[in-house]
């Protein structure tokens, strides 16, 4: 289908929910149109008349609980875990067996509370998205429906890449997708739900995998113990496993050590920790940038993965990068700005902040950035 043809017949029908940013009278008329899509629209305004979900609303951390969100018209279900608000140590100390040089040095930062979804996002929950799995011509479709199903998603995942082997699969954590495509995942699921999620940042996930240890890993310095809590190379053989097989931490969060890494708002950098000064809500030093031919080359994943073979690398101050690797049998130019074709084992899952951002400018920091959808779209040709 040629692209005008599918924005046309897609995107203009959303042009009240859709409307651009910024004025758009001087563009190329197919560009014009593109900048119709909600992509382009403020998160904060999805925010108004959230679908109802039990123990969903709260205004103070004392009024927060647990709640299983559902993915409006479909029947995917996710469970969200609150967490309190307060102070931890970030990094690892100098003693810490198999410490980088990138974790310290160690500095007190404060974070806001916070829901955490309390296992990876899976397949089933990403492709209603990716996959639009939500469909406009369903009968009876109702206008967030509509909404959702008009987001920028990926393309198609190409060819037949091992990295997506577990598509499709009930209870398997989605896994090869850039953060690009997990950023914007999460604007749409703000979209079809009225309630502002975001991939966690840096420091948020730390917290939340400490759950209030000061230890290697959240249950204790014993890597004996490991394969209890953590699915790795050595109980593996670095294959994906199914979510919330093995031991949650203290605060009830699944698979927080290994399975897949975890994309966090931080770009990477092995003196983060020198630039960090405590901060309330734990915002990145530097947010996250994706760009059309350098898709994530500086943007940080926690957590260890099926693939790590050293027990220090699942620990909770451990940090990785991005690796051109993930992409490298990706054939396209410019290579996909959704897909990692080389890489299987890294994943996400959702927080949702109990105070939202207030303006767009500070919602900037945690979000996809349209252009970049935008100017991918107009270098690729497939739809």
């Amino acid at each position: 289908m040629k692209k005008t043809l599918f924005l046309a017949c897609t995107l203009g029908l959303f042009t009240a929910f859709a409307a651009p940013l910024f004025a758009d009278d001087e563009l190329d008329p197919i560009v014009a149109e593109a900048m119709k899509n909600p992509i382009f629209k403020s998160s904060l305004e999805f925010l108004k008349d959230p679908v109802p979900v039990d123990n969903s609303e709260a205004t103070t951390e004392a009024e927060m609980k647990p709640y299983t969100e559902k993915i409006f018209g479909s029947d995917q279900v996710f469970k969200m875990i609150p967490i309190k608000g307060g102070k931890f140590k970030m990094g690892s100390p100098d003693s810490e067996e198999g410490r980088n040089d990138d974790e310290g040095p160690q500095v007190e930062v404060e974070v806001q509370p916070f829901w955490i979804e309390e296992h990876e996002t899976t397949w089933k929950e990403f492709e209603q998205f990716a996959l639009k799995y939500i469909r406009l011509n369903r009968d009876g479709a109702t206008d967030r429906e509509k909404l959702a199903d008009a987001h920028a998603a990926p393309t198609n995942v190409w060819g037949t890449s091992t990295a997506h082997e577990n598509r499709g699969k009930v209870g398997y954590p989605a896994a090869g997708m850039t953060m690009y495509a997990a950023q914007t995942y999460c604007k749409w699921l703000t979209a079809i739900t009225g309630r502002y999620y975001r991939l966690p940042t840096e420091a948020e996930w730390e917290y939340a995998c400490r759950a209030g240890t000061t230890t290697a890993f959240s249950f204790g310095d014993d890597e004996g113990d490991l394969d209890d809590y953590a699915h790795w190379e050595s109980n593996t053989q670095g294959v994906v496993q199914k979510i919330k097989t093995l031991k949650p931490n203290p605060w009830g969060l699944y698979d927080m050590h290994g399975n897949v890494a975890e994309w966090v708002l931080e770009q990477y950098a092995k003196d983060t920790y020198a630039n960090r000064k405590p901060d309330a809500f734990g915002a990145p030093v530097k947010s996250p940038v994706s760009r059309v031919g350098n898709q994530d080359g500086i943007n940080v994943v926690r957590g260890g993965y099926v693939d790590s073979e050293e027990p220090g690398e699942l620990r909770s101050a451990s940090r990785m990068k991005y690796d051109e690797t993930w992409r490298a049998d990706d054939p396209q130019f410019p290579k996909s700005i959704w897909w990692l074709t080389s890489q299987g084992s890294v994943g996400f899952r959702v927080v949702r902040p109990l105070q939202p951002p207030k303006t767009e400018e500070e919602a900037k920091q945690f979000e996809s950035d349209p252009k970049v959808w935008l100017e991918y779209y107009q270098r690729n040709s497939r739809d």
